[in-house]
């Protein structure tokens, strides 16, 4: 019996891992997004084919994706980012649950009918948005640091916790229901009793356990640890009432200063895709196509509405709340659709009989389709507003301070640090790149994101303090406004600067730095010398060549400053130079012209002492 069943297992397993190999790089490919793929893959395979019927069961198992995704977003906010989200999370998103809840409860009741309870419940059901869709979207757009997604997040968050309090009132919305006997203050205790043991976990016992592990060197271990942090900290949450994505992402915050971040990330993240891919597919098997058909016109009407009524309050808010227009626009488009907690609503509604199944099914149906609608939805803001400004991040420089401040870590600053940080200094990177700050971050550096050029970002990053300030910024117009400033602002900084090129090179030596360097040019000198190994030359030969040529660039380089950028050409090599010796000979030659017996000239060569 159980040989026969575990094929049947591997066959919908061969279904669903194909659908989401077809379907997500296709929808990615045509510019609809892999969520729409999945939702689209789901459909197909479920409600369509009938190859899966247990969709229900599927998406029960494929919540697990959610809940990673939120430890992995918690990974990224440490407790003081977390807290600078406060009036966001706690005055946007509490005026967004209750203004929508009570706008579409109105609409439930006065044009739909529904009575006070069902029409409360239906309201605020559909006030929520739908985390996973929304999350993934600004993930897979890389816009979760941006501004409009920063107000996203902090409404999602908030809707997060309202679930809690919102499943608490629904026994007061029914019209008959028997006292299971609970307590609303003990329940209120249990949920505060889960939180405090998971912060504190987290702040005492979450490192020591990976500091353990990490020290036998079991990878597999570790990999055990980090998903048993994850899916005990949402099972805690659970017990205690509260959303088990919640659970998660608290625990994600408590790590978020932790020297093993970027390992639990790396070690979550395979997980986190594949279960979340498959919830979206779960969503889409889960769709009943009898329900659309037998109430389309209703859906036709409802699906529209609800988008538009949630974008509209969702901009407004943000408006009241002092947001420009245009990130009001893209936080409006990314969260008009319901969410994944209204299913948990519907359904405990129906258990009290506040809602009829025939309703949910419909209200299911709504919710499924509006996240479908999600990103043509999103797509619509590059026809509303212009593309956004890049990224900005919070310029903190707790901590700031050293013998080197380095401004700018592209390729070029990474590498010189690599040489710095080798000798024992210590190294103040700042950079104005808010994804090449985030890069650096997950590979372990500390670099601070700021802007060079600004006074009070140098002041804030320790520049009284250096010793040496290191320009490593790529664009030449950027670098001369740093050189420039340090200068008139902080004179006895000795100032060492990448040159964009020759002609850069000679501008900056005119300023007066102490030190510049070519981007380029120590490692055209290793590839050349590379080259001429390859082509036969021995090692020493090879490198006492590129040492005349270092040399030979020096002298046209004093030449240059002297008498302009085109002098000093009779220093560079312009054929190819028959073997001779590098170095100056110990006795000197002189040429005696003499003939020979033909009448020929002929040199002679005679060495003087």
């Amino acid at each position: 019996m159980a040989g026969g069943a575990a094929p049947g297992f591997y066959v919908e397993a061969v279904m669903l891992l194909g659908g989401a190999v077809v379907a997500a790089p296709l929808f990615k490919r045509i510019g609809l997004g892999t969520v729409l793929g999945y939702l689209a893959a789901g459909v197909m395979i479920g409600p369509i084919s009938r190859m899966i019927t247990e969709g229900e069961e599927i998406l029960r198992v494929a919540e697990l994706g959610v809940v990673f995704l939120l430890f992995v977003i918690g990974l990224e906010l440490k407790p003081a980012r977390l807290w600078s989200l406060r009036n966001d999370i706690f005055g946007l998103g509490l005026s967004q649950v209750v203004v929508t809840g009570v706008v579409l409860s109105a609409l439930a009741h006065y044009l739909a009918g529904f009575a006070f309870g069902a029409a409360a419940t239906i309201g605020f059901g559909l006030a929520l948005s739908s985390t996973a869709f929304a999350l993934q979207g600004l993930e897979e757009r890389g816009e979760i640091n941006r501004r409009h997604g920063r107000k996203s997040f902090a409404i999602l968050l908030f809707q997060d916790m309202a679930i809690v309090p919102l499943l608490a009132l629904l026994p007061f919305l029914a019209p008959f229901v028997a006292d299971d006997g609970g307590n609303p203050i003990h329940d209120f205790l249990i949920a505060i009793a889960a939180v405090a043991a998971l912060v504190f976990a987290g702040r005492f016992l979450l490192n020591p356990l990976f500091r353990i592990i990490g020290n036998t060197g079991a990878r597999e271990a570790m990999i055990a640890a980090a998903l048993l942090v994850v899916i005990g900290s949402a099972l805690l949450m659970d017990f205690a009432g509260l959303s088990m994505a919640m659970g998660a992402f608290l625990a994600g915050v408590m790590l978020a200063e932790s020297s093993y971040r970027h390992e639990l990330e790396a070690d979550i993240e395979p997980f986190r895709g594949l279960l979340l891919g498959l919830f979206f597919m779960a969503i889409g098997m889960s769709l009943q196509l009898s329900v659309i058909m037998a109430d389309w016109l209703t859906i036709l009407l409802a699906v529209p509405v609800l988008m538009i009524v949630k974008a509209v309050i969702v901009y407004g808010l943000c408006r009241l709340f002092g947001t420009d227009h245009e990130v009001s626009v893209r936080t409006a488009l990314i969260l008009p659709q319901g969410g994944e907690f209204g299913f948990v609503l519907f359904s405990t509604a129906v258990g009290m009989n506040i809602l009829d199944n025939a309703t949910s099914s419909l209200l299911v149906s709504i919710v499924t389709l509006s996240m479908a609608l999600t990103p043509l939805v999103v797509s619509l803001g590059r026809f509303l507003v212009r593309e956004e400004a890049p990224e900005e991040m919070e310029e903190n420089f707790d901590g700031a301070g050293s013998d080197v401040l380095m401004i700018g870590f592209s390729r070029f600053g990474q590498i010189a640090s690599q040489v710095l940080l080798a000798g024992g200094s210590d190294i103040t990177m700042i950079d104005h790149s808010a994804e090449r700050v985030r890069a650096a971050q997950k590979f372990g550096f500390r670099v601070y994101f700021g802007d060079g050029t600004r006074k009070d970002v140098l002041e804030a990053a320790g520049i009284k303090r250096a010793k040496i300030v290191a320009v490593c910024t790529q664009k030449k117009e950027i670098t001369d406004r740093i050189v420039e400033l340090v200068q008139s602002q902080y004179p006895d900084a000795k100032l060492f600067v990448r040159s964009y090129d020759r002609a850069h090179t000679l501008e900056l030596r005119a300023r007066g730095v102490d030190y510049e360097m070519r981007e380029t040019f120590m490692s055209g000198l290793e590839f050349g010398k590379t080259t001429l190994e390859a082509l036969g030359s021995s090692q020493s030969e090879a490198q006492a060549i590129a040492e005349d040529v270092e040399k030979r660039d020096a002298e046209r380089l004093r030449i240059q400053q002297a008498e302009g950028l085109y002098a000093g050409g009779h220093m560079l090599h312009t054929r190819p130079v028959m073997p001779e010796p590098l170095t100056k000979p110990r006795r000197e030659i002189t040429v005696i012209h003499t003939t020979d017996g033909a009448g020929n000239d002929a040199a002679l060569e005679e060495e003087n002492t």
